[in-house]
Formats: structure tokens, sequence, C-alpha cells
């Protein structure tokens, strides 16, 4: 019987004083109790009177306020070392009391209610409060998705263990505190914390949660966040890409570049944080690939080293006449090609580059080709048919998010339409419609290694899928509003998501689970992505806050002060790792110096949550476009940035 047998053995033994046999028969029935309590009933006589009385207080709507308004001025009046961390009580106690009231049919009182105390709640709970307060009978509470969370799930609130004593005996000592013990053990899990009681500051840095903070159990799991050992790739010569270089000095780029490859090879080799190389099944790489692999490579070679000293130039491309059409944008690895999602369901690819987007010959011509041929790949490509854009038909509704693989042979698309549609950038048609989510899909993203993608809708779900399998290979269910954006970890074991519940979560893509929870945004997290090495986190969310988060212990490592006035849709890290750049939809790019924040977390050593918020030394440069927010932002392998957005004429 759990928690409802005491009251309902106190009204039995009631029943039995006065010998109403008939009733005591009907309510034993009913709540099926077994022979061994009924005969057991001998409870004290002021033990039947205070549960017969809580029971009569519980209806009663006066001493909500009155229980609320007493807890307040306890909370208030506390010592600064308490106050702050008891005060994160009062949320969920307020809401509690709030849908009581409303189930016990007492509407008038629960209007008054919300209207004297709602103005008081933090700011970031004011919209939730919006949507909870359109409840105004107890049949509404069933369709409303946040008294739906709220009364399924339990509100997490940290305390050290001094407050946690102060509060209880508060609670012993109060008169009619029963409405607030209640609420406590029923809707709220207390984490008893050692150590002094958190600051203000610290506090603001994890608050924000829809249920409150994460439990200490929950980020525990270790997570392997180190890179992958690179494959051992034979560099090709190389006398076409270096046309710029002269003939005298061929020796001296090799030299370097088989520096680089070494750094290449080695860093991920000794990385005690790397996941075992066969721990998730990676596809073995095409020649093809490996060709491009040893590009990249060769590229990077030539990479510009960023710095508070030397910024990256920045190539912006515009979308004209597309202001209110555009929705979304991504750039190809080695920015050769720009894919752009509209709200008339079309995408169109375009070519960044003097090199023509090609089709593939007809079924006819490509039986005259020899396939053992080296330059197959060239010659089964159509010689005059040649355009700088190519229009891709098959959605039925906006399409959300475009994403390149990684060898820039397929692009995804997901939409409106609950589908992900994958399109082959040879034949410039669509290969496969994935069929999971049942409503809108937000984003989608391939895994570093190609093969696999993850994909986030309005379900509150994120999946994993391979490109050869129909259905999803893992679900990930735990969010509690839509996830509204999808990324993969640089070793590709890990899947990271952002919500409209406002906080962030790790998955692991072998076991489905949530390795970490991350609360501290105030406002739903739109934009997420990795840190080059694997251990940071950046996250972008709807007010323009800027989280770098440490996949380590799952705490914020820096809150970077407020710079974007509208949501943030666009990050990347440049490819060194020394730089971030933040793009906006209050049309300005913003760039940080993300070696100066890792270094200040060094130093602190995280232990105290936040302390990164007091100036703007890390934010390098703000760039403002005229009149165009911004869609994507990507570093090209030399460190050049790309950005994109769409010209809004309209405002």
């Amino acid at each position: 019987m759990g928690d409802k047998s005491t009251p309902l053995l106190a009204v039995l033994q009631l029943l039995r004083k006065y010998n109403l046999k008939g009733t005591e028969e009907i309510l034993r029935k009913e709540a099926s109790l077994g022979d061994v309590e009924y005969e057991n009933l001998d409870l004290p006589e002021v033990e039947l009177a205070s549960i017969l009385t809580a029971h009569h207080t519980e209806s009663d709507p006066y001493t909500y306020e009155f229980a609320y308004e007493s807890l307040k001025k306890f909370i208030e009046n506390s010592l600064d070392m308490y106050k702050y961390e008891l005060s994160t009580l009062l949320y969920p106690v307020f809401v509690h009391m709030y849908m009581i009231l409303i189930l016990y049919d007492n509407t008038v009182h629960a209007e008054n209610f919300l209207e004297k105390f709602g103005p008081e709640q933090e700011d970031y709970y004011q919209e939730d409060l919006k949507k909870l307060s359109i409840v105004k009978n107890k049949d509404q509470v069933k369709g409303n998705e946040l008294a739906e969370i709220y009364s399924s799930n339990k509100f997490v609130v940290q305390l050290s263990r001094d407050a946690s004593s102060q509060l209880k005996r508060f609670l012993h000592e109060q008169k009619n505190s029963t409405v607030v013990i209640n609420i406590i053990n029923n809707h709220i899990q207390i984490e008893i914390h050692d150590g002094p009681g958190r600051t203000l500051t610290q506090i603001r840095a994890t608050a924000g949660g829809l249920l409150g903070e994460a439990t200490k159990n929950e980020n525990r799991t270790k997570v392997y966040y180190g890179l992958l050992k690179e494959p051992d790739i034979q560099l090709p010569p190389a006398p076409i890409e270096d046309e710029e270089e002269t003939e005298e000095t061929p020796d001296k780029p090799k030299k370097k570049k088989a520096k680089k490859d070494n750094i290449f090879m080695k860093k991920p080799k000794s990385d005690p944080n790397a996941p075992l190389s066969d721990r998730i099944p990676l596809p073995e790489m095409k020649e093809t690939d490996k060709l491009e692999k040893g590009k990249a490579l060769r590229e990077a070679s030539k990479r510009v080293h960023l710095g508070p000293e030397s910024l990256p130039s920045i190539c912006f491309y515009t979308l004209l006449n597309s202001g209110q059409t555009a929705i979304c944008a991504d750039i190809c690895d080695d920015s050769t090609l720009l894919a752009v999602g509209f709200n008339n369901s079309t995408i169109k690819v375009w070519t960044l580059t003097p090199v023509k987007l090609r089709g593939m010959k007809c079924a006819e011509k490509l039986q005259d080709i020899d396939r053992e041929a080296g330059d197959v790949l060239v010659r089964m490509m159509e010689e005059k048919d040649r355009d700088t854009c190519r229009t891709l038909f098959g959605h039925s509704g906006p399409v959300y998010k475009v994403a390149f693989d990684p060898f820039k042979n397929l692009l995804l698309s997901c939409s409106e339409d609950s589908t992900v549609r994958l399109w082959s950038l040879q034949c410039w048609t669509c290969l496969v419609v994935y069929r999971g989510h049942v409503w809108p899909v937000w984003a989608v993203r391939w895994s570093p290694h190609g093969h696999y993608f993850a994909t986030a809708g309005h379900d509150r779900t994120a999946r994993l899928w391979a490109t050869d399998h129909h259905q999803p290979l893992r679900i990930f269910a735990g969010h509690l509003s839509d996830v509204d954006f999808v990324q993969f970890h640089p070793n590709s074991n890990y899947v990271a998501t952002g919500s409209s519940d406002r906080t962030v979560r790790v998955w692991d893509c072998l076991t489905g689970t949530q390795v970490r929870i991350m609360t501290g945004h105030k406002s739903p997290i739109f934009v997420l992505t990795f840190s080059v090495c694997g251990r940071w986190l950046a996250s972008g969310g709807g007010g323009g806050e800027l989280i770098i988060w440490d996949i380590s212990t799952g705490l914020p490592a820096a809150n970077l002060p407020p710079a974007h006035t509208a949501p943030i849709h666009a990050l990347a890290f440049s490819r060194d790792g020394t730089i971030l750049a933040s793009g906006s939809l209050d049309c300005s790019i913003k760039l940080w110096d993300f070696t100066a924040v890792t270094e200040e977390v060094s130093v602190d050593e995280i232990g105290n949550n936040s302390t990164v918020q007091r100036d703007d030394r890390f934010l390098l440069r703000s760039f403002p476009t005229k009149n165009s927010p911004i869609k994507d932002l990507h570093f090209t392998r030399r460190n050049l940035l790309l950005a994109v957005g769409s010209y809004d004429g309209s405002s």
C-alpha cells in the first residue's frame, strides 16, 4: 500500500471505533487491505488525530498561502551560507502548491496564489509559469505538458548538510508545515553534498533546468573523451597541389608534412582517455576516402595558427532574396560545397570553387565504361552537364537541417515532414528516406567517421542511425521537451543533445544510455559543438548565452559573459582549437579566446563550478553584418572562417 496505507488505516480504525461494520467492509475491499494489516490496527490516539487533521489541512486552501509565506520568511532570514541553496526549494514547492489547489478544486485560491507569488520566481521560470497558469481545473492537468512533467518526476535540489538540517529543524518546529513536508517527500529529491553551502554565483551556474539540477550519480560514469588513433595514411606525392610553391623547395614541405603526420598519429595513441578503437564498429576507409584524408592532412600542414594576436579572416556568404525562406546551411569539410535548406521543402547545393557540379552519365553510357580503370569515378560523370547550383526536391515540409558527410559523397536533410533523407551528390537524387520520428525532425548530424548519423526531434528523442539500416540503431530517450540539436563527439562514441528542457545531455552510442546531464542554461539550447581535443563542449542558447562544459565532470567550466542579444544558432572551433566563433540571430559573429578559457579552468580546477564570469577578456572581436542573421559557421582546413547568412531586407 505504501504511503497511502497510513491515512486509510487511520480511517478504518475510526470506523471500527464507532462500530460501522458495513462501511468498514466496503473500504477494506476497495483498498484491498490484507488481514495482517487489518489485525494490526493499533494506532495511538495522538497519531490518529494528527493523521486526520493533516488530511483536513491539505484540503484547506488557506494553509498553502500561510505555509509558503512562512517557508519564504525562514529562507530570507537564514544566513547567507544557507540562504541561496534553500531558495532553490521555493519554485518546486510553489508549483506543487498551485497544482494541489487546482486538484482540490480551489481554482480562485490557486489563481490568487499564482498572482501573489508567481512574479517573485526566477525570471527563467516565468515562461513555464505562463504555460502552467492555463491549467484551471483538475481535468486540464492531464493535457498540460508541464503539469504532467512536474506530477510524474521529482525536482532535484542540492543542499549542503548544514542547510538540510536547518530546513528539517524549521519544518519540525513550524505549525502547519505538513503541507510542505508532504510536497518535499513526494515531489522533491533533496541531494545532500558535503562541504560548505554554495554561493549565489555557483548556484546560478547550474540552475535553470526544468527539473532542477543533476543528481550526484548521474554524472559519475566515466566518459572516454580522448580521440581515436588516426589510420596510417600514406601521403601521396604532392605535385599538383603545390603549384604556388617553387621547384627549388620540394623537400621542405615534405619534411613539414612528415612531422605533422607524426603529430596526427601519435597524439591520440598515448591518450589515456581515448576509447578502444573497436569499442564501436567503424567503417573501413575506401581508397578514395584515404586520398581525401591525405589531402586534408596536407592542407593542415599549411594551417595558419590563430590566437589573440592573429585572428582569422572571415569570408561571409550572403543569401540574397531569401530573408524569410532560407532556414539552415552547411559547408562540407573541404569547404568546396554549400547546402541550404528552405521552407518551401527544397534544398540547394552551390559550389564555392570554380569547379562546376557534374551529374552522372545515364545507364547506357555507364555500361561502356571500363570499371577497372583508375579514374572510373571521373569517367562516370557527365561532361557537358555542369552547373554552379543544383536543387534537390523530395521533402514535403520545411527543411530544418542539412549535413554533408565527411567525404563529400552524401548529404543528409531533415524536415517538418518527420523524415530524414539521404541524397547522393553524384546522381543528385534521394537514395533513402528514413522514417522513425513521428513529429518534425529538428536536427541531423554525421559521425566524423561517416556511416553513422544522429537525429533529434519534437518527439523528445534523439536517434542513432547507420546509412545501411532503415530503423534507428539506438533511441536516446530522457529529455522532457523537444530535442533541438544533436552533435557527435570527435571519436564517434558519444552523442550530445541540447533541448528545450534547458539541459545538455551526453549519450553513449554503444549502450544507448545517458552518461552526462548538464544544467545551467536558462533557455532552450539551439547549437552544440565539441572542442578539437574532445574534452570540452560549447553550447549556445536561445537567450544568447554561451556555456563551455567539461565532459570529464559534467560541470560548467566557463559561463562566457553575455555578448549576443538573440539566440545563438552557429558555433565553430578553429582547426587548432584556439578560437571559438559564435554566430547569432542578432546579425553578428563573435570570436572568443578559447585557450584563455581552458587555462583559467585548469588554474581553478573546476571545483567551484563557475568562476569565469568576471569580464569580457575572453571576447576577442565582434563582427556585425548589415542585417544578415548567421545560419552557419565553418573553419576551413587552413583556418579561414566561412560564414553563411541570409540578408533580411524587410527589417
